[in-house]
């Protein structure tokens, strides 16, 4: 799956600089329309498709971030809940008050990681249907998202997940070395995201096909 997607990322933009233009430009125009190009490849289209038709690509690219952050719902409530009670704790000026509000933060914390990394779980398989179907409901059809992954199996789906997270750290700690290059590191870093967003979408397009959902 890592070779795969790294020929279909270097087929998309190595030797096609104008398509890489294409992307960059998506990417700093708040990142919607590269959003919404990734969702092209989310459909398993290959090889990656050209970058045209900017009007779709916005309309699937504001879909793509309004699904995102209806799945964040419930991370964010319950850092907000978190965040509210140690700030209540923390000025009422008694210490044994604001001692209890910093390990209140600490458990609001810990339960935000774990309600976020779940819903995560959900949201990936629930963008692909998404992408596949046309249908923003399709991202929130709990039963068909874990009929999915039952398929994939949780262990695979998981193992898969935590594989491309340790690409995700290399990657991230090369363009972190990338930028601290004056000015050119950030042009470098604007260049890349576009190739790394083609890369995770065609790695988890694979994921999913895997078990022929």
């Amino acid at each position: 799956m890592i070779g795969d997607s790294f020929e279909y990322t270097k087929e998309a933009v190595v030797g096609k600089w104008m398509q890489w233009l294409m992307l960059v430009i998506a990417t700093i125009i708040f990142g919607i329309p590269l959003a919404g190009y990734s969702l092209k490849v989310l459909r398993g289209e290959k090889p990656a498709p050209e970058v045209t038709d900017w009007g779709t690509l916005f309309i699937d690219g504001i879909k793509y971030l309004i699904i995102s952050i209806i799945w964040m719902i419930p991370a964010m409530i319950v850092m907000f809940f978190a965040v509210g009670v140690s700030a209540f704790g923390a000025m009422s000026g008694d210490p044994t008050a604001a001692m209890a509000a910093v390990g209140g933060m600490m458990v609001g914390l810990l339960i935000f990681f774990i309600v976020l990394v779940i819903t995560l779980l959900f949201e990936i398989i629930g963008v692909i249907r998404f992408a596949r179907t046309g249908s923003m409901g399709e991202a929130f059809n709990f039963s068909a998202i874990l009929e999915t992954i039952g398929k994939i199996g949780w262990g695979s789906y998981i193992i898969a997940l935590i594989v491309l997270m340790i690409v995700g750290v290399v990657f991230g700690i090369i363009v972190t070395i990338v930028m601290m290059i004056p000015i050119l590191g950030w042009i470098i870093y604007l260049c890349l995201i576009a190739p790394w967003t083609l890369f995770v979408s065609r790695y988890i397009c694979q994921m999913y096909d895997s078990v022929g959902a």
